[in-house]
This record gives C-alpha cells, sequence and structure tokens, in this order.
C-alpha cells in the first residue's frame, strides 16, 4: 500500500509541474494587458487634446481672415510662420494618428492573444480543477488502501496466531498418531503371536488326527488280513463288513510312495488342460507333496488343479486386472505377488485370504514359501527383496528366487546375468556371483540333493549348474532348439537331481538333460506355443511329476 501511495504522489507531481509556467506566464500576461491598457488610455486622451488644439488653431486662422479682411494684411512673413506651424502640427497628428492606429492594431492583437490566453487558462483551471478531484479522490483510494493494508496485517497476525495453533494442534496429532502406530504394531505382534500358537495348536491337531487316522487304518488292514495280537489270531466280529473294510483299505492302502523312490521321465502328455483365458506365468507343484499343482497367469487369477485327474480344484482372485506374476503352494497354504505391488495369501481348505502382504513400491517378480508355511519371501522390480521385516536390495531387478533346504539362506536370479546368496539371518548378502549368463536369469533352484549346488536358466539359452563352494558351473546344458523366451521361463532339478528340465522355443517343446552323461536325454513335443512353465514335483501318490503352461494359457500334466 506504501508503495501505491508512493506512485499516485509521483504521478500527481509530473502532472502538476508542466503547468507550473503557464501559470507564471498568465499571471505576467495579465500584468502586460493592465499596462497596456492604461496606456491605451492616455493616448486617448493625449489625441483629444490634440483635436482640441488643432480646432483651436482653425478658429484663430478663420478669426484672423476675417479681421484681414477689415485690416491690413498681415506680412506674409508671419503669416508662412503661421502656416509651417499648421503644417507641422498637422505631420505630428497625422503620426500620432498613425501610431495610435498601429497602437489600436497591436491592443486589438494583444486583446486577442489575451483572449487567448484567457481561455487556455480557463481551460487550464478545469484542467487543475479536474486534478485536484482526482487528486482527491487518490486520497481517498490511498486512504482506503492503508485501511486495507492495516486489516490485512490484523489478519495476517491473526492468520500467523491460528498457524501456530494448527502446528500445535498437528503435532499432538503427530504424537497420538505414533503411540497408536505403537499401539498398533504392537497389536498385530501379539495377534500374529496368537495366530502363530493358534496354527502350531492346528498343525500339531492335524498331526495327531493323521497319526490315528494311520493307526484306524492300520487296524482295519490288521483285521482284513486277519493278523495276530501277540502271536494270537484274530477273527473279525463282523463278518459282513469285511467287504467294505477292505473296500476302504484298497483305496488307502500304502501305494508306491513316488517322492520318495525317485524321478520318472516324462514320456506323453497325460492331461491338457485350457487353464487360464490370457497369459500364463507361473506353475508350482504342492510343496508338502500332496496331489496339487497351482498356475498363475495375466488373468489376475491363480487356481489349483488335481494331478490325479486334471480337475480345477480352487479359483483365487488376484488385485482387480494386475497380472499375476509368481504362485507357490505348500501344506494347505496358497499365496501369488503380481504387478499390484502387493502378496496374498490364501488358505486352501477354506478358499479365503488370510493376509495382503504390502511394502513393495513396483510390481513383485516372484514368491517363495519357507518350510512351515510361516514365512514368505518376494523380490520385486523396485530392486528389493523382503522376508519378514528385512529388507534385501541390490542395483539389478531379481527375476526369481528359491530357499535353500536348511531354510537359512536364499537365492535370487538377476536381470544382470547374476546371481546373489543371502544369510536371512543376518539380512547380509554372502556371495555375489555376476555375469553368470549373458541376459538376465529367469530361474534359479537348490539341488535338492545337494546343498552346494544351484540350478539357473538365463536369457542367453543356457542352463548351469553352479558350485557355490567354487564360484563355478559344473554342468552346462543348452541345444539349437532351445530358446528361453521370457524373463521368468523356468527349468527345475528331478527329485533325484539326476535330470534337469526346461521349456524353450516357439513351439512350447520340453527339454530334459541327463546331470551325470551332460547330454540331452529327452525331447517331448505337446503344446502349439512357447511354453515358459515348468515343474518338476516329487509325485504325491499318483506318480504325476511333471507340468509345463504354456503362453495361450495351456496346462499339460507329463505322465
Amino acid at each position: 500500500m506504501e508503495e501505491i501511495y508512493h506512485l499516485i504522489q509521483q504521478r500527481n507531481a509530473i502532472e502538476t509541474v508542466p503547468f507550473l509556467q503557464i501559470h507564471v506566464a498568465n499571471t505576467y500576461l495579465r500584468n502586460l494587458v493592465d499596462t497596456l491598457q492604461i496606456r491605451c488610455e492616455s493616448l486617448e486622451r493625449q489625441y483629444l487634446e490634440q483635436q482640441q488644439l488643432v480646432v483651436d488653431q482653425a478658429q484663430l486662422i478663420q478669426q484672423n481672415a476675417a479681421s484681414s479682411s477689415n485690416a491690413r494684411p498681415l506680412s506674409s512673413k508671419y503669416e508662412n510662420r503661421l502656416r509651417e506651424k499648421i503644417a507641422k502640427l498637422q505631420n505630428e497628428l497625422n503620426e500620432k494618428l498613425q501610431n495610435e492606429v498601429r497602437s489600436a492594431a497591436d491592443a486589438l492583437e494583444i486583446s486577442k492573444e489575451l483572449s487567448s490566453l484567457k481561455e487556455k487558462c480557463t481551460s487550464q483551471d478545469s484542467t487543475i480543477s479536474s486534478m485536484q478531484m482526482e487528486l482527491g479522490r487518490s486520497n481517498e483510494i490511498i486512504k482506503h488502501l492503508s485501511n486495507e493494508l492495516e486489516e490485512s496485517k490484523s489478519r495476517a497476525r491473526l492468520a500467523e496466531n491460528q498457524f501456530g495453533g494448527l502446528k500445535d494442534a498437528i503435532r499432538s496429532l503427530q504424537d497420538e498418531n505414533e503411540e497408536k502406530t505403537k499401539l498398533n504394531e504392537r497389536l498385530i505382534h501379539d495377534t500374529v503371536a496368537v495366530k502363530e500358537k493358534y496354527m502350531d495348536q492346528f498343525n500339531n491337531m492335524n498331526d495327531t488326527v493323521e497319526k490315528l487316522q494311520n493307526e484306524v487304518n492300520m487296524l482295519r488292514s490288521l483285521s482284513q488280513m486277519n493278523k495276530s495280537w501277540f502271536g494270537l489270531p484274530r477273527c473279525p466280529k463282523n463278518p459282513s463288513a469285511t467287504k467294505e473294510d477292505a473296500d476302504i483299505e484298497e483305496t488307502k492302502s500304502p501305494g508306491r510312495q513316488w517322492g520318495t523312490v525317485g524321478a520318472v521321465l516324462p514320456s506323453q502328455p497325460q492331461f491338457t488342460i485350457e487353464a487360464h483365458k490370457n497369459d500364463a506365468s507361473c506353475v508350482r507343484y504342492d510343496g508338502s507333496n500332496r496331489n496339487l499343482v497351482a498356475t498363475a497367469s495375466s488373468d489376475s487369477t491363480v487356481r489349483v488343479w488335481d494331478t490325479s485327474n486334471g480337475q480345477l480344484q480352487a479359483t483365487f482372485s488376484g488385485g482387480g486386472s494386475h497380472p499375476m506374476l509368481g504362485v507357490d503352494i505348500s501344506g494347505g497354504i496358497v499365496c501369488g505377488c503380481g504387478a499390484d505391488k502387493t502378496c496374498r495369501v490364501w488358505r486352501y481348505d477354506t478358499k479365503r485370504m488370510i493376509h495382503q502382504l504390502a511394502g513393495h513400491s513396483q510390481k513383485i517378480t516372484c514368491i517363495r514359501l519357507f518350510p512351515g508355511e510361516k514365512n514368505v519371501f518376494t523380490a520385486s522390480a523396485d530392486r528389493s527383496m523382503k522376508f519378514q521385516t528385512t529388507t534385501f536390495r541390490h542395483s539389478s531387478t531379481a527375476n526369481c528366487s528359491d530357499v535353500s533346504i536348511d531354510t537359512q539362506s536364499v537365492v535370487t536370479g538377476h536381470l544382470d546375468g547374476g546371481i546373489r546368496f543371502w544369510d536371512i539371518r543376518t539380512g547380509e548378502r554372502v556371495l555375489d556371483i555376476p555375469d553368470l549368463h549373458n541376459g538376465g536369469i529367469t530361474s534359479v533352484q537348490w539341488n535338492p540333493k545337494n546343498s552346494h549346488e544351484v540350478l539357473t536358466n538365463g536369457r542367453d539359452s543356457t542352463l548351469k549348474i553352479l558350485d557355490a563352494r567354487t564360484n563355478s558351473a559344473v554342468g552346462i546344458f543348452h541345444d539349437p532348439g532351445f530358446r528361453t523366451l521370457t524373463n521368468y521361463a523356468s527349468s527345475s532339478f528331478s527329485p533325484d537331481s539326476e535330470y534337469v528340465a526346461a521349456c524353450g522355443g516357439e513351439n512350447g517343446d520340453v527339454f530334459v538333460w541327463n546331470v551325470a552323461k551332460n547330454a540331452l536325454e529327452t525331447r517331448l513335443s505337446g503344446h502349439k506355443c512357447g511354453a515358459i512353465g515348468l515343474a518338476w514335483g516329487k509325485g504325491g501318490t499318483n506318480g504325476q511329476q511333471v507340468a509345463t503352461i504354456d503362453k495361450s494359457g495351456v496346462l499339460i500334466l507329463w505322465a
């Protein structure tokens, strides 16, 4: 406001100063007009006096002429003097008349100029009066602006006081929020502890039920086979029930345990299933050796299938339209991760989600369940890996991961072609092997029979078995027809570690190599487009061990 006041004063000074000289000139002209008017009046009086003198001289001449008719004529000399004097007076009179005419003309011009100056003076006076009025309005505006400035200052002071009060309120709210956050963390910790306690109790109960069921089955089998107890024969009390017990025993009797006898090489498709409508991304067998296999797809679903008959058992939905990129299943727990930056955990028996884990800032690329199904390891495109409250970081994104048999180490494969080993207990990186492949690593897996070896699959279309003790490859597998198509193409050891397998090429063939011979054992065809996911399980109770899935979402369970 003070700047506006100074600007108005400057404008008034600029508009008023040019008219000061005009005002001075107007005063001077007024004085000059008054002087010329006085002079004109004196000249008029002199003119009247000269005219009166001429008239008197003429009368005198006439009187002299009249007297000369009666008296003697004057002498010529005196008459000549009189004539000369009259002529002189006449000339002076003419000059005075001319001077008076010129003076009158000058006075007329001066009066005209005076009139124009008066008009200019009048216009200047009106301009000055208008400027004075404008100056008055400007002063009023300045006064009004000064009042508004004072009001603004008072409001600013009030706002400062209110801002200080808001700061105090925000500070108190922050303190309260911190207290609530700590309380929430304690409640979460207590809830997790209670859940873990209940889960342990539930698992113990399941173990107890399973033991009791095994005892019941054993008693039924002994009763059916008419076995003796402590050397005494035992006869069935109800012979009519022996057939029913025999049927039950036939379905529950111990058969071939595929997870313990070794690997069965795949030979032909046993079930071909249209698992998903969109691109599939991953396939995993149940880690607890049940007859289940899980698949994930870009249709934002995770589906679980029965390997005995190829039937769909459960469908779990992810986050809206975000693709699911990874899946794992074990012990009745199903978990999936995807582009929505979260990890979802479901119970297989209730088909309900029990956890949704958040913390990554970009899509989650892979996920692994720990044995016991109590912990989850995730890796993300934000170049971080998470386990419980521990965050591991590296400059390159991890495409894949796997948990060691002792559950104390995790191996991750990265886009830069290197693999890293992490100690879960300390959160430290214990080994870094860069440039293992020419291109990103798409799959890593610990050797189920040797905790020092890791199988890797790279974008250079090569499989390698790495010995972590010597940091060198002890096996390299490739074939001219084998091509790694995506950053999440998987490979796998056989359960007995005698074979390695992977899918590759645009035709979706399955390649199986013999580890000892370092040679291709078999090449199987069944897919119509590029296959990207492969899993080799223990076989459960039905012996089905190998599953593959392709880009179009077709799942093949191999016999």
